[in-house]
Order: C-alpha cells, then sequence, then structure tokens
C-alpha cells in the first residue's frame, strides 16, 4: 500500500494541540529552545494568532498527522525591519532527515518572498560541544537551506545545567532596491 503525500498548508486553530504536542519534547528535552516551561494550549494558540495577523504559520501533514510546523514573525518591530523576518521550524521527532523540513522551508520561503520579505533570519541553540540535549543539526540543515552564519552569542543560554551558545544566520531571498515595495500580510495574497 502507497503512502500518502505529505502536504504543506496553513496552520488553522484545530491544529494547535497537535502542534504543541510537537514542541513539547522540544522544550522539555532539548536545548534547540530556549523556553523551559511548555506552553498551555491557550498561549500556544495566541502566539499562532499573533503570527497569522501578519505572516505565514505552515505545518505539514500526512494522513491527518501533523508531521512538523514553520513560521515567521518580526527580525524587530520597528518598521525599518519590515523586509526581515524571524524563521522558526520544528519536526515531530522520530520524522527528522526525512525531507519534511526543507519541504515547509521551501513552502514559507515562497510565501515570504510573495509577501515582499527580503531577510531570512534564524536564531539557532548551538552547543560548543554537542550533548544529549543539544547537536548542531539545526545549524547544518539552514546551511543546507542557504542560510549563512552572521553572528556568535557565547553562553548566552543556560538550560539542563550548562551554558549554551547562540548563533544567528541569515538567508536573503530578494533584491534590496531604493523604495522597496510594502511587505504584504500573509492572508492578503
Amino acid at each position: 500500500m502507497e503512502k500518502k503525500e505529505i502536504t504543506i498548508r496553513t496552520a488553522s486553530p484545530e491544529d494547535v494541540g497537535g502542534l504543541l504536542e510537537i514542541y513539547a519534547p522540544y522544550v522539555e528535552q532539548t536545548a534547540i529552545t530556549f523556553e523551559n516551561d511548555v506552553p498551555t494550549v491557550e498561549e500556544f494558540a495566541a502566539r499562532m494568532g499573533q503570527v497569522l495577523a501578519k505572516y505565514p504559520y505552515l505545518v505539514a501533514e500526512q494522513e491527518g498527522a501533523l508531521l512538523g510546523y514553520a513560521y515567521a514573525g518580526p527580525f524587530k518591530t520597528r518598521a525599518a525591519y519590515d523586509w526581515a523576518v524571524e524563521t522558526s521550524i520544528y519536526v515531530r521527532q522520530g520524522r527528522k532527515r526525512m525531507g519534511i523540513g526543507s519541504r515547509l522551508y521551501e513552502a514559507l520561503e515562497k510565501a515570504l518572498k510573495a509577501q515582499g520579505v527580503l531577510n531570512l533570519n534564524a536564531c539557532i541553540a548551538y552547543a560548543v560541544t554537542e550533548d544529549a540535549h543539544l547537536t548542531n543539526d539545526s545549524v547544518r540543515f539552514h546551511e543546507r537551506c542557504g542560510y549563512k552564519l552572521t553572528a556568535h552569542f557565547h553562553q548566552c543560554g543556560y538550560k539542563f545545567d550548562r551554558w549554551y551558545d547562540m548563533v544567528w544566520m541569515e538567508k536573503l531571498i530578494g533584491e534590496h532596491t531604493p523604495n522597496p515595495r510594502k511587505v504584504r500580510p500573509y492572508g492578503s495574497l
């Protein structure tokens, strides 16, 4: 029997519980996120709503099962930063290295480019020495997606009784011209 295709679509309020199920192990078992407490369903839903007010929040789904999600948010809130976003991605544990993350990021990049976004920025936890809580797979993933290292901050996150670094990576997806067109809200595309 053939497996159904993985679809990428915009997240909906009905996805919140499933997406939180994907995110919780990252909070509880890894230093990939520097968040220490799993957000409530209400907090997670509010975060999703804030993103969807302007940016894409995409999910990967196969046969009704949520496999991962990716979204963008403002890089900074001042108007001069409108053409730059911060990207985030989480893939269900046990489903990594199957192309899900690449498909999500490709769709996210396409949507952001259509909006008029020019710079993609990713804030990534970094381990000087990889351990059970953090490998540098996310850095390697972003490199494969075309991101370049732009900043390295040392010992700025403390979790699981150890200090972790943080890096910023960036990918330029459009031409930086005088008088760029205004970034359009995702829902208007």
